[in-house]
């Protein structure tokens, strides 16, 4: 069974395990995420901390995917704090578990974050991830519309440079 569920900042904390867990797996998999291999699970906690601190200050929205009681994929939506820009936000770090990929937890997750940006009063979510990769062709799937590729922006977790595509999306 799959649940789908925004998390507050106590909540994230009691996750702390399942959420590190599904990160050290994806950066393990060799998912761009803005972390470097080798990466473990004790690794992500100060990183799940500072989510859950943000999600307190309302600087960020959490949504996970539960599969029969355990997180195996999460989402965020940050708000973006700039006067000029009170109507978007950023969505960030898409991550399913590789035990869990093929179950549709990507759509699911997506369509939870961009419903509750709309409630929240945003109509531009924006987004970037690894050019190539499954990640990208999930976006377009889900009716997002690239803007633009820059070459070598970030680093895979082995230090390969990433090209990085920019997608945008209009909500509610």
């Amino acid at each position: 069974m799959v649940t789908i569920r925004m998390l507050d900042e106590q909540q994230v904390l009691a996750a702390l395990p399942d959420l590190c867990e599904v990160l050290a797996d994806c950066v393990e998999g060799g998912a761009s995420v803005g972390f470097m291999s080798p990466f473990t699970p004790g690794d992500g906690e100060p990183y799940w901390r500072g989510v859950a601190a943000a999600v307190g200050r309302r600087e960020v929205l959490l949504f996970v995917a539960e599969v029969d009681g355990r997180v195996s994929g999460t989402v965020q939506i940050g708000f973006a704090l700039k006067p000029n820009q009170p109507h978007r936000a950023d969505l960030m770090k898409l991550l399913v578990h590789r035990r869990a990929r093929g179950l549709g937890l990507s759509k699911l997750l997506m369509q939870a974050a961009e419903a509750e940006t709309a409630k929240h009063g945003r109509s531009l979510l924006v987004l970037d991830t690894a050019t190539g990769e499954l990640a990208e062709q999930i976006y377009e799937k889900l009716g997002w519309t690239r803007s633009g590729v820059i070459p070598d922006y970030a680093l895979f977790p082995d230090g390969r440079y990433c090209d990085t595509t920019f997608f945008w999306k209009r909500v509610g």
